[in-house]
């Protein structure tokens, strides 16, 4: 059968996968059939677990292009494989731009939507021209057969055809026809985000089909056919709970993730058809080129659609996590512009966001033309709109990657083995002895569940529950409880800084104007009568987005503490007012007339006043960084241009001679205090440039030959808790990072000021240049001095715009020096991301602060800590930081609006005081889970010792002996051992990553071994005792002068439960519980102590003294139930020794040994700083590791490996480094190696 190479879809994106292509064999399906019934279904179930091993059982190998299945893997670290089933559906064509047949267009009228909508199109069109499209559907995503790539793809919608934007408004903005609409939801299906909330039935199969409720029901049918019916009920009943637990909670996100998408997802909306009709339809009829009408009143966006005519303001907080307005304009259309200037580029909805309206989004209020309504072009439709790609995201998300996982389930096979041995031992040990076959083979499996021990699951939660709680009650909420384990193991946090660090607002701290090319001193008010009529209060009040929402200004916070700040008034038009003209009336902005000269203000009211209107709107570009408006004055002929944004960016805009040549001086004295600078600059326009005009002009026209106006300088002052809680972090050895939008200088003054950089440590700053004019991309390392204590209008001399160089920096003092910081800007970033791929993770060992972020550079960022092994948390206030909150290992929310349910975590305190408290919650929830593990592991080897010497002598635990041992103790102890509380402060050290680590190993190794010892002792023991004899049900050990001979045969134990074996071995491995319990329950330095968990305290006290009271005193009822039997007084008290002796041993060996002697002079030979990385990067913790894993390599016979943990190789290969940290204004240049193959890049330095 032929064979082709792997396929890519959605290659380059997160969710790429490899692909492979599968025809049904019948032969192989048959003897699948025959390999089901011969092992009674298992097979099936392993095939369900295995979708892979499903595909490669029954199918064979074909083309993609003929296959009737596809299994696909995903290409990230996880490799998870998926299988999804070729369809073939019958269409007029196979594109859904085409236009469809003539024949079509006189049935193709549909005007009520059914239910079925889509199936009745597709049967109506098939009628025609039946030509076959093959597909299929994987996570709510349909992947098409494309002939011409010869490979699957996605339709996403309008973006797919490459639409420039000139023809967004001459191609696509007239509307589609009915029948055209017909046939493109053919393609893409319904608009609705359909999120099914599957039925309990469903579910329950699905959570009953779990490997683990397999194996629980193999346990409970053995026990049952070995008549322990008391224990098969016992967890019965607890498999119910969780099973029914587990349901409701399922079922419940399901629901509530329903509610929140089904939320206005259905509305009324108004289509423009091809012939200027407009029809009202439902907006799950929309299809992408379709042309909706914006409502005056506003509406919820049912898909994501850009803006062709018209102005909106809309409310993005579902996407963004900020609830403040932001004004949407119309697309600009180049064909119309003036002299054709204005370049014509492919419309993107990320590039041109300002234009695009979002699905999920309210848009508030519009405005209009009068004649011309405000109308959208559906661009993309369901899951393919942003709100679409961020439920599927929760509905199909990234399995959480913990090492604390994949050790579980490497001891769980461990746990097998010892149990295959002890299902060998218990055969041959029954063949020897002539045991009926089927005891042999009820005993041999009943092994492997004592050794596996089917509430290992549920006992593992039980700390992940308590935590939660815990949370909770602090203001923190969870929607991913697994992921609060993982808390307890990060080592690096990063920080959004507007909203997070620092206050969300920013207040007027200051203007400094120019005049005659020159800065004059600075002022703290601009609300003054002598700058009333000034170009600089002008600017103010007009270069802005702000908008009256029912009378009250909103808009953006700048904006808005600008405007405030200048006292004047902004004035609108109504919908009556705009609708009388032919134009859209401005907004008008005048000030208030106690601030106007008083020979104007006491003037004749006939006389015009002070008023000037806002005739076009340039909105604020993240990636131009600034904004632009052209006003008029009342009774001038000529307009006004207004620019605002940064000072770097307005300064190239501006002519030369206009800015004052200390301008770079003055700008670094401010930024490096941590002010937050703006400037601003004006231009008159040319009286021949009318409203008409203007309305078509470009950006670039109008935004060049500026006149340099001055500074804005606004302050952004930290959160009183942000210093106090870095401090913590730091003294903890975690690492803290800075990620935000803000300037470079800003974002560094700020982060000296919060304590993120301490005051000794160097600041290198990375200036990455992209390949230009044949020149390759390169890095210029500058290094930043200590922050100035005054700031001086004049400045002091430096040789760059931005950054004081310090000179006198030796390479060998800076070779030698470890605590360094690196700072770049999210332009450098991504230039490093491309083309110095190698020099990234070294850069991000010692990245601190990293300014001028887009969100999806934050998300690279997080990305690229996680490529060196971190474990990343971030933090955010919800805008713009999405991306991140969702990739990273904890992710941290400052809001409570929607967005906040991309996060695994949200906090009602609004400042980051919530991340110490989440992470000594996350430590220990993460000690609890490996106590219980430990506690667990040691519960099912005891159980095993007990039982395998018991079998030696065929006899074994009985029922209720077995009953008592594992609801009465371990039950119990579990779910209280679960509740210590997280330990009051965070400490340097950090918990093992693993269950594969040195101190865990030791500590479950040295148990078994104790324990193990004391209850063969005690076994072999009994039967050297002068009073031992093999006992009968007329045996009275207690009074050895009463002692009979005689036996009864008709009492006979037919199990041979009854022996003093038994019972001895009952009471030994009983207090053994009891003993790791108490052993392994550790408190400081991540919880709190055991003595403080009183439910703990008191059972386990109330287990010893009932323990130790049926083992000293004899109580009839209590031994028949118990079935154990009398034993003298004397065996009693030496039994009692026997576990004194134990328990000191197993306290001495846990605490004494190892914390101590161990920990001391084995483990501490790793130091913090022996590989020269600066805090947090390595900590006596992962010394711990590393020995640990030398111990396992030694067991093994396996060299001496590397550290796993990536930064700690970077950070040892820095340390013979002579040229890092790079040198002062060196140069660093990449270049393509020679060699073909390699793509990497050679870098070679310069200076």
């Amino acid at each position: 059968m032929e064979k082709e190479a792997l396929k890519v879809v959605n290659r380059g994106e997160e969710d790429e996968m490899d692909m492979l292509g599968y025809r049904l064999c019948h032969w192989k399906l048959a003897i699948v059939c025959v390999g089901v019934v011969l092992t009674g279904g298992f097979l099936l179930l392993l095939l369900y677990w295995m979708p892979e091993w499903c595909v490669k059982a029954t199918c064979t190998r074909t083309p993609i292009r003929e296959a009737e299945v596809v299994l696909l893997r995903s290409t990230d670290e996880f490799k998870r494989w998926f299988r999804a089933k070729v369809r073939v559906m019958l269409a007029p064509g196979k594109n859904p731009f085409d236009c469809p047949d003539s024949r079509i267009v006189a049935n193709g009228h549909t005007p009520h939507p059914a239910e079925n909508q889509t199936e009745d199109c597709e049967r109506k069109h098939s009628e025609y021209q039946p030509v076959q499209i093959r597909y299929f559907t994987l996570h709510s995503t349909k992947y098409y057969w494309n002939d011409m790539i010869q490979n699957f793809e996605v339709l996403k919608g309008l973006e797919d055809l490459g639409v420039k934007c000139s023809s967004v408004h001459d191609d696509h903005s007239k509307g589609l026809t009915e029948d055209e609409q017909d046939y493109r939801r053919l393609f893409f299906g319904e608009n609705e985000i359909a999120v099914k909330v599957p039925s309990v039935f469903k579910l329950l199969i699905k959570e009953v089909l779990n490997p683990f409720y397999i194996f629980q029901l193999f346990s409970i049918i053995l026990w049952s056919a070995d008549e322990y019916y008391y224990y098969a009920l016992a967890i019965v009943i607890m498999s119910v709970i969780s099973i029914f637990t587990s349901l409701y909670t399922i079922k419940k996100q399901y629901v509530m993730l329903h509610d929140m998408v089904a939320t206005h997802s259905i509305v009324r909306v108004s289509v423009c058809r091809a012939n200027d009709v407009i029809e009202e339809a439902i907006s799950t009829e929309l299809v992408p080129g379709d042309v909706m009408v914006i409502p005056a009143n506003g509406t919820i966006m049912p898909c994501d659609a850009v803006l062709v005519s018209g102005t909106c303001i809309v409310n993005e907080s579902m996407l963004t996590g900020e609830s403040v307005p932001v004004t949407k304009t119309n697309l600009p259309n180049p064909s119309r512009s003036v002299k054709g200037t204005e370049e014509d580029e492919l419309y993107s909805s990320e590039l041109h966001k300002r234009h695009t309206l979002f699905c999920g989004t309210n848009v508030i209020q519009t405005r209009f033309y009068s004649g011309e309504l405000v109308k959208a072009v559906v661009v993309t439709t369901g899951f393919s709109t942003s709100k679409g790609r961020l439920v599927r995201s929760i509905l199909y998300p990234k399995p959480t990657d913990f090492k604390l996982y994949r050790d579980a389930y490497l001891f769980m096979l461990c746990l097998v083995a010892v149990a295959g041995i002890g299902f060998i031992y218990t055969v041959v040990n029954s063949i020897m002895n002539k045991v009926p076959v089927p005891t042999i083979i009820i005993e041999s499996l009943d092994i492997i569940t004592i050794t596996v021990p089917p509430a290992l699951p549920a006992a593992m939660t039980a700390g992940i529950v308590y935590a939660q709680r815990r949370l909770k009650r602090i203001g923190i909420f969870c929607i991913s409880p697994q992921r609060i384990n993982i808390c307890g193991q990060l080592n690096l946090v990063c920080f959004d800084k507007t909203g997070t660090l620092t206050e969300d607002g920013l207040d007027l701290w200051g203007i400094q104007r120019v005049e005659n090319s020159s800065f004059l001193l600075s002022e703290t008010h601009a609300c003054k009568e002598d700058l009333v009529k000034s170009q600089f209060v002008a600017c103010m009040a007009t270069c802005h987005s702000l908008t009256k929402i029912e009378g009250k200004l909103s808009g953006d916070p700048l904006d808005l503490k600008m405007f405030e700040a200048t006292g004047w008034i902004l004035e609108e038009a109504t919908e009556e007012e705009t609708a009388l003209h032919n134009r859209i009336m401005p907004t008008v902005v005048k000030p208030p007339k106690q601030l106007l000269p008083e020979a104007e203000a006491s003037a004749d009211q006939d006389m015009p006043s002070y008023e000037m209107g806002i005739v076009r709107q340039f909105p604020f570009s993240s990636a131009l960084q600034r904004m632009s408006v052209v006003t008029r004055l009342l009774g001038e002929k000529c307009m006004d241009a207004y620019l605002k944004g940064a000072p770097e960016v307005v300064a190239s805009l501006c002519k030369q001679e206009t800015v004052p040549h200390n301008f770079s001086e003055v700008l670094e004295g401010y930024t490096k205090q941590g002010f937050r600078v703006i400037a601003v600059a004006h231009r008159k326009l040319e009286s021949k440039l009318s409203w008409h005009k203007v309305q078509n002009v470009s950006r670039d026209t109008i935004e060049s030959n500026m006149q340099f106006l001055g500074l804005i300088i606004m302050q952004n002052k930290l959160k009183a808790e942000t210093p106090g809680v870095l401090a913590d972090l730091r003294r903890a050895s975690i690492r803290t990072v800075m990620v935000t939008g803000d300037n470079m200088l800003t974002a560094i003054s700020v982060a000296r000021d919060c304590g993120m950089i301490p005051p000794q440590d160097r600041i290198i700053i990375a200036d990455a240049l992209p390949p230009k004019d044949g020149q390759t991309a390169m890095i210029n390392w500058h290094y930043a001095d200590n922050p100035p204590k005054h700031v001086s209008a004049t400045g002091s001399n430096t040789e760059e715009v931005q950054i004081r160089l310090e000179e006198e920096s030796s390479g060998a003092a800076l070779h030698s020096m470890e605590h360094y910081h690196f700072a770049m800007s999210g332009k450098s970033f991504a230039v490093i991301a491309e083309h110095f791929q190698d020099l990234l993770q070294k850069l991000v060992l010692h990245g601190t602060v990293f300014a001028r972020m887009a969100p999806d550079q934050k998300t690279q960022l997080v990305e690229a800590l996680q490529s060196v092994d971190y474990y990343v948390g971030m933090c955010g206030d919800g805008a713009n930081d999405c991306g991140a909150l969702k990739r990273a290992h904890s992710g941290i929310s400052l809001s409570e609006l929607e967005a906040s349910v991309a996060s695994p975590f949200t906090s009602r305190t609004p400042n980051i005081s919530c991340v110490p408290s989440l992470i000594r919650e996350g430590r220990a929830a993460l000690i609890t889970s490996f106590c219980v593990f430990k506690f667990m592991a040691l519960y099912s080897i005891i159980q095993y010792v007990s039982v395998t010497l018991l079998y030696s002598i065929l006899s074994n635990l009985g029922d209720f002996q077995f009953l008592f041992i594992d609801i009465a103790i371990i039950l119990v102890i579990v779910f209280t051992m679960s509740l210590n509380p997280a330990w009051k402060e965070l400490v340097s050290e950090r918990p093992p990553s693993g269950l594969i680590s040195g101190p865990l190993l030791f500590s479950v190794l040295m148990q078994i071994l104790v324990c193990l010892g004391f209850q063969t002792l005690a076994f072999l023991w009994v039967k050297h005792q002068p009073w031992y004899h093999k006992w009968t049900p007329s045996s009275d050990a207690c009074s050895l002068s009463n002692y009979s001979h005689h036996q009864n045969e008709t009492n006979h134990d037919e199990h041979n439960i009854k022996n003093y074996e038994n019972t001895t071995v009952f009471f030994i491995s009983s207090f053994q519980y009891l003993i790791v319990a108490i052993v392994f329950s550790k408190g400081k330095p991540f919880r709190q102590p055991s003595y403080k968990n009183l439910p703990f305290l008191i059972s386990s006290f109330a287990l010893y003294a009932f323990i130790l009271f049926i083992m000293l005193y004899r109580v009839d009822a209590i031994d028949q139930f118990l079935e154990i039997v009398c034993v003298p007084y004397q065996w009693r008290y030496t039994m009692l020794l026997i576990i004194v002796v134990n328990g000191v041993v197993s306290v001495l060996t846990e605490n004494l040994i190892l914390d101590i002697i161990l920990r001391k002079f084995v483990f501490s030979r790793d130091k913090q700083g022996s590989c020269g990385i600066t805090s947090a990067t390595q900590t006596p913790q992962e010394g711990v590791d590393r020995w640990g894993e030398r111990f396992l390599s030694f067991l093994c016979c396996q060299r001496r490996r590397a550290p796993k943990a990536k930064y700690m190789n970077l950070a040892q290969e820095l340390l013979v480094d002579p040229d890092w940290p790079p040198k002062p204004k060196t140069t660093t240049e990449a270049r393509k190696a020679p060699s073909p193959e390699n793509v990497s890049y050679q870098i070679i330095s310069a200076t």
